[in-house]
């Protein structure tokens, strides 16, 4: 893409040399349709100009889709805010509880508490059995 400011040619949202943001190809091919004529637009997502016999792709625009808000994602700051909170001893288990099985529409923050809570199980586990290893070893050697 060619800069307006400078010139030269760039990739991405600026250019690399100056600095200034890049406009979307979009506005390239608007600019083009308003010099050349209105482009037609046929079944197969290609244009031809009106009066010329030659085709050309329409540029990709990604669109942003709307995402519902019960499927917001979570950013990283947001998952490392809710591991500081499920770590509270008794009011993050609480919290932990009431996200992983209702408190919250958004599926996200409903699996990574979910999430939370198996790693939780896990610990708890190996906790217990690590324990009664030690203990059995401990009371083992308390007899002799």
């Amino acid at each position: 893409m060619k800069c307006p400011n400078c010139g030269s040619e760039s990739q991405g949202k600026f250019c690399k040399y100056c600095g200034t943001p890049l406009t979307q190809e979009t506005q390239q091919q608007k600019n083009y349709e308003e010099q050349d004529g209105p482009a037609v637009e046929n079944m197969s997502g290609e244009q031809k100009e009106s009066g010329e016999d030659t085709y050309y792709q329409q540029p990709y625009r990604q669109e942003t889709p709307s995402i519902p808000p019960e499927y917001k994602p979570i950013t990283m700051w947001g998952y490392f805010g809710y591991e500081l909170l499920f770590s509270i001893p008794c009011i993050g288990l609480i919290l932990l509880l009431v996200f992983a099985f209702g408190g919250t529409q958004n599926v996200n923050l409903k699996n990574f508490a979910r999430s939370y809570f198996c790693f939780l199980i896990v610990v708890v586990v190996l906790f217990a059995v690590l324990g009664s290893i030690v203990g059995i070893g401990a009371i083992s050697t308390l007899q002799y």
